[in-house]
């Protein structure tokens, strides 16, 4: 089954997704796959998490997976336990320490940084450069500040503190002021003065992360009336931003229409816990997406295939429900360690 999409203002075909075994089926040749994976405190906060996010990464087997929350608990190092994991499942991966937000690669790593330090667990930025098909990569993990959440602030809930709200904020302008104190505007900026370096140096860059903010492109005029946007249109900073620098939002590239694939991320239902141990907001429709795989666009790189990767139920008005949009999603075989679902993408390399 194929979807209709332009890239690049040019018409193209993207591979739609209906289950796990159809994630090979239509690609051949130099293909380049990420997985963007918040697993939710290191998986510590669903039984068997850890290993669950073990036996995700190593089923799908991603090229560059970026993570969003690891903390290295106990003194341990993620980094190093996760490839230990895999490696018990016969897959070879390559990482490095951080914190917060993290990298696994398939492709031995030449190189690591920090692009923007944690102050205070309000996010991080971090980078690995690897070469994949004779080509010099960029690949960035983001974990963007999970304060100032000003989108809950139109669901009627203080984005600082999740307590019910007299009223919900439906000042555009106010919700951009609000939304801007927080730091993520400050780490889209950093990313992409890191970026800019990459991209003269002829790097493929991409760029995975939990930006704890919803898309401009998700946020229009034809959803104003759905998951409680409360009949508004906002053009949220840090997509916008990422457009404006030229990146491209994978996700979107392959189905331009947030109607019938508004590719919710959060929060996703985990029948391990009950529905009010997962939502921060219970009497609204909190759904969003808000995880995302982005890419600078080269010639000969292209999206071929986007998922939904998780549980199609979600977390509605604080109640279990399923997903009724056209996403495809690739649905966990065993455990599901985290709150969120996660972003599966596929891109040809020429």
């Amino acid at each position: 089954m194929m979807c209709f999409r332009k890239i690049f203002r040019a018409v193209g075909w993207c591979c739609a997704l209906a289950t796990v075994g159809m994630l090979g089926g239509c690609s051949s040749g130099r293909d380049l796959t990420m997985l963007q994976f918040n697993i939710w405190q290191e998986g510590t906060m669903v039984p068997g998490g850890f290993e669950a996010i073990a036996d995700e990464v190593a089923r799908l087997e991603p090229d560059f997976v970026t993570l969003s929350e690891p903390r290295n608990y106990h003194d341990t190092r993620f980094c190093d336990r996760i490839v230990e994991a895999l490696a018990r499942r016969g897959k070879t991966y390559y990482s490095f320490y951080s914190y917060d937000s993290g990298l696994l690669s398939r492709y031995p790593i030449s190189d690591s940084a920090t692009v923007f330090p944690l102050q205070g667990d309000h996010g991080t930025v971090h980078k690995l450069r690897t070469t994949v098909h004779g080509k010099p990569m960029a690949v960035y993990t983001a974990h963007l500040d999970y304060q100032n959440d000003t989108y809950y602030e139109v669901r009627g809930y203080d984005g600082n503190n999740w307590r019910r709200m007299e009223a919900p904020l439906l000042d555009v302008p106010t919700i951009l002021k609000r939304n801007d104190a927080s730091l993520r505007d400050d780490e889209i900026r950093a990313f992409l003065a890191d970026a800019a370096k990459e991209v003269e140096q002829g790097s493929y860059v991409f760029l995975g992360g939990d930006f704890n903010e919803p898309s401009h492109l998700d946020w229009t005029e034809a959803t104003r009336d759905s998951a409680d946007h409360h009949g508004i249109v906002v053009p949220w900073t840090c997509t916008r931003l990422l457009e404006e620098g030229g990146f491209r939002d994978a996700y979107r590239e392959c189905y331009p229409d947030p109607v019938t694939h508004p590719g919710y991320t959060y929060p996703s239902d985990n029948p391990a816990l009950p529905p009010l141990k997962i939502t921060w907001a219970p009497l609204s429709d909190e759904r969003d997406r808000i995880d995302y795989v982005f890419f600078y666009p080269r010639r000969g790189l292209r999206v071929k295939e986007a998922a939904v990767v998780g549980p199609r139920g979600c977390i509605r008005y604080g109640k279990r429900a399923m997903e009724s949009s056209q996403d495809r999603f690739v649905e966990p075989q065993g455990v599901w360690p985290s709150d969120h679902k996660g972003v599966w993408v596929r891109f040809r390399l020429k």
